[in-house]
């Protein structure tokens, strides 16, 4: 009944992605981040009281997210194992965002293939965190590859993944570090004090999830008919061409798959950002590798769902 819950989330995630006007637990964990870091800017004025500050922040709102998420699934149970069964596919569909990565990556593509550089620019920005005003073509899709590439861990490897190691439960309480990381965890005068723990929290987070992506992003490179001795190949010389230590994993195995270079040079926050190139530039990056970064994507997503799955039920002892 567990693993059933699991696909038919999987499905309605695939399905129906995110409607903005349904209520999402991510919109709750932010807007609680953002009461909470009101009242710690207040009472903590020093960077080092800030860097405490944002340790309880992290306690609080991952605490909260995971103990909320536990008390409504067993209340849900309680009353009827069929609403905790719902509770269940609720949970884990609004913790999956592959079709919602894909369709904002998909409105770029769409804004580049009707020749429209202003629209593919602000769509753009609104995956992304650097500067997408002076952008060219190449530029805005390769940005969209690497989005998609970056994102298929942590929108839905690594909530699979704790979803096999602890429920729902844990797997809200991930989305809950991956959210702070989102909101704090950057490294500017504003942020890099009171979200340094949710920074370093994720990387730990993402560590094996980020890691399992090279071989489930290369197995669909192989299902898919991309490179994928490339794949494997690129993913592990490049894995480190990153200043985060889990990010390289996954878009150097798409670049790898592809027959591209991705990383490089860009503007955050009207700063130049030197990053090293991941894979090797066999060919120009070109619009056809939007849909093809996002087939990876789905195909190593439904891979890990598999996967993980099975893992489950050897954790249960059924196999």
């Amino acid at each position: 009944m567990t693993l059933s819950a699991w696909f038919v989330a999987f499905l309605l995630d695939n399905w129906l992605g995110d409607p903005p006007h349904w209520p999402h637990p991510v919109r709750w964990i932010g807007n609680l981040i953002t009461q909470l870091q009101r009242i710690i800017r207040a009472v903590c004025r020093s960077e080092r009281a800030l860097k405490w500050g944002g340790a309880v922040l992290w306690l609080l709102v991952v605490g909260i997210t995971g103990l909320t998420s536990w008390g409504f699934l067993w209340l849900m149970t309680a009353i009827n194992p069929w609403l905790g069964w719902l509770a269940q596919v609720w949970m884990i569909y609004t913790l999956l965002a592959g079709r919602c990565l894909s369709d904002a990556a998909l409105l770029v593509f769409t804004a580049l293939q009707q020749g429209s550089l202003a629209q593919s620019r602000e769509k753009l920005s609104w995956i992304v965190g650097r500067d997408t005003s002076q952008l060219e073509k190449p530029q805005i899709t390769r940005a969209v590859v690497e989005t998609v590439a970056e994102n298929s861990v942590d929108g839905v490897i690594a909530p699979l993944f704790f979803l096999m190691l602890g429920g729902a439960p844990l797997a809200m309480a991930y989305k809950a570090v991956n959210t702070l990381d989102s909101m704090v965890g950057y490294k500017t005068p504003k942020y890099r004090s009171i979200g340094y723990v949710s920074a370093r929290m994720d990387d730990l987070a993402n560590w094996v999830p980020a890691r399992l992506s090279w071989l489930l992003l290369s197995a669909a490179a192989w299902l898919i008919q991309a490179d994928y001795r490339q794949a494997l190949r690129i993913g592990w010389r490049d894995r480190y061409q990153h200043s985060s230590p889990n990010c390289a994993w996954s878009e150097a195995t798409v670049a790898g798959a592809l027959g591209i270079r991705l990383g490089g040079p860009n503007d955050y926050f009207g700063e130049r950002v030197e990053k090293p190139w991941m894979g090797d530039a066999r060919r120009d990056v070109a619009l056809s590798d939007i849909p093809r970064s996002i087939h990876l994507m789905t195909m190593a997503s439904l891979l890990a769902l598999l996967l993980f799955a099975l893992a489950r039920l050897l954790l249960a002892g059924i196999l």
